[in-house]
């Protein structure tokens, strides 16, 4: 499983060109054709919920849209909102890879299977799961260290609940969510071991309404602070109708309650879909480089280097020695300004 670095961090109160040359054929001479541009690569994600959901499938949404600006015309994206955890998900990963695309993302935990029968049938394309268990040889997992997030609202929850009662509105009964919610009352118990957390299931992601009602019924309940493992911002709103404080999930909900908000418990993807979709020439590179600085191969400093100053400081050929390296007080050419005396 790969995981994210930083992936939860609790806002407080917030990717050849073959040079033209010269043919001879048949005594005549003719202007070679340049090389067609490379298409770019096609890259797809499948979503559980809407993108305008403000949490869970907005983060991913915006991450996407990060991998856009990042590779330019080097790639093409595209995604499919709204498909539920069932045949509906199979059907959508076989559409979007008949449409050619090398690189196809789910992101829920019960796109796993689907996802695992359409890898097999489809050996070309690579498959990435978000927060599940099951892998092939072209399907791999990743995940989010959501419960980080829980723990420190739990913290701010404990110091700020007045009643010494927590709500917490549950999607799915998953390790997953069961770890938030416990690690949320560690939080909490860790400066207020009064605290005791109430939980509602709604056995959705995304369901606004029951999202409410659950909310409703904790506040009823006497739970004074609010978190959430759904994907909506209701629980939020909920909480700032009623009075009551609450965190936002997943993504920067400060705007749909701005009195009721502690926090935001917010998943940047946006690292870890960027280095998924780097292209292959680069990679490849990146793969050499590795094996040749593991087997002396490739050396970084090698000559002919030239300094700022357009003078030769390295000779074609020589490797600079640890000598050289340890006494370098020159930029090389390309580093602007001057280097401090």
């Amino acid at each position: 499983m790969t995981v994210l670095n930083k992936r939860s961090i609790l806002k407080i109160a917030a990717i050849s060109v073959v040079a033209a040359a010269t043919l001879v054929a048949c005594g005549k001479k003719e202007e070679a054709k340049p090389a067609a541009k490379a298409e770019p690569l096609k890259v797809a994600f499948v979503y559980v919920g809407p993108v305008g959901d403000g949490g869970w499938t907005f983060a991913h949404d915006n991450a996407r849209k990060e991998l856009e600006k990042q590779f330019g015309d080097k790639i093409v994206t595209t995604f499919v909102e709204k498909v539920p955890e069932s045949a509906d998900a199979e059907r959508n990963f076989r559409d979007l890879a008949s449409q050619g695309n090398k690189v196809i993302f789910g992101t829920t935990f019960g796109y796993m299977d689907p996802m695992l029968k359409v890898a097999a049938d489809n050996k070309e394309i690579k498959f990435e799961h978000a927060t599940g268990y099951k892998t092939a040889d072209n399907m791999r997992t990743y995940d989010s260290r959501t419960y980080e997030g829980a723990y420190m609202a739990g913290v701010i929850a404990g110091k700020m609940t007045k009643s010494n009662t927590l709500g917490v509105v549950a999607s799915i009964p998953i390790p997953e969510v069961i770890r938030n919610i416990n690690t949320f009352t560690m939080g909490a118990q860790s400066v207020n071991p009064k605290v005791k957390t109430k939980v509602v299931w709604i056995n959705e992601w995304f369901n606004p309404p029951k999202e409410s009602e659950a909310a409703t019924a904790l506040i009823n309940g006497g739970a004074d602070v609010l978190m959430q493992n759904t994907d909506s911002s209701a629980v939020l709103q909920t909480a700032e109708k009623m009075g009551k404080r609450a965190f936002g999930w997943d993504s920067d909900m400060t705007a749909y309650g701005p009195k009721a908000h502690l926090g935001s418990a917010v998943i940047n993807w946006a690292p870890y879909y960027i280095k998924t979709d780097v292209p292959d020439d680069i990679k490849k590179r990146v793969d050499e480089i590795k094996a040749g600085l593991k087997d002396g191969s490739f050396n970084i400093w090698k000559g002919p280097i030239v300094g700022q100053d357009g003078k030769e400081v390295l000779a074609k050929d020589v490797v600079a020695d640890d000598k050289f390296l340890s006494g370098i007080k020159f930029y090389v050419k390309g580093v602007e300004g001057k280097v401090p005396n």
